[in-house]
Order: C-alpha cells, then structure tokens, then sequence
C-alpha cells in the first residue's frame, strides 16, 4: 500500500496505461513509480473490475495484478507518495484506507 499525501490515504498503487503500454507493463510501472519497488516478471493477472466514482458518477475500469517484489528497495517520500507498507490484510494500517483498494488487496489473497 502506498499512502497518498493529496488524498491522506492508504491505497494500492496505481494509474493510468500510457499510449502503446499493456495493462501488466502499466501496472509494473506504476508500483516502480509510486513505491520505488520493481516487481518481479510474474504479475499475476487477478481481473478486471468496474467501479463508479462519487460525486460525478464517472466510470472507470481497472486492471488487477498481483505479484512480488525482487528486492526489498529502501523507500524515498515524494511529493505525491509519503509511505509504503507491505500489507497482510490482517494488520490495522494507520490512518484511513480507501474502502476500494481494501476491496481489491482482498482479492489478490
């Protein structure tokens, strides 16, 4: 999980897939970006989901990938991005955690 420092939140890493990337390349590339961590080539593809965003009603669509990290990479905040943490679903991150990615960590169990 990635705490957002805009949002104040835990939520998974995430974006938008770049013109000419697949969803798995996008999905690498966004963990790199958000996390520092580089991921290993197995993503496990968990599926596609459909949620509604509030207070517009704007769709979106989203890919889910589960997978593993090669290394254990040391973290550097950023302006967007203030904290990782590794998350087992069992412990109680602090602060809040977004409803949706809690959903959607759930399902890559």
């Amino acid at each position: 999980m990635v705490f957002d420092g805009y949002r104040q939140s835990w939520e998974l890493p995430g974006g938008s897939i770049e013109e000419g990337e697949t969803s798995r390349q996008a999905a690498a590339r966004e963990l790199l970006e958000e996390s520092g961590q580089q991921p290993d080539e197995q993503l496990r593809f968990i599926g596609y989901a459909r949620f509604v965003l509030a207070p517009d009603q704007r769709a979106e669509y989203l890919a889910l990938y589960a997978g593993s990290s090669l290394e254990g990479r040391a973290f550097e905040p950023t302006e967007e991005i203030s904290a990782i943490r590794w998350w087992d679903l069992l412990e109680r991150l602090p602060g809040y955690v977004q409803p949706l990615d809690a959903y959607l960590a759930a399902l890559t169990r």
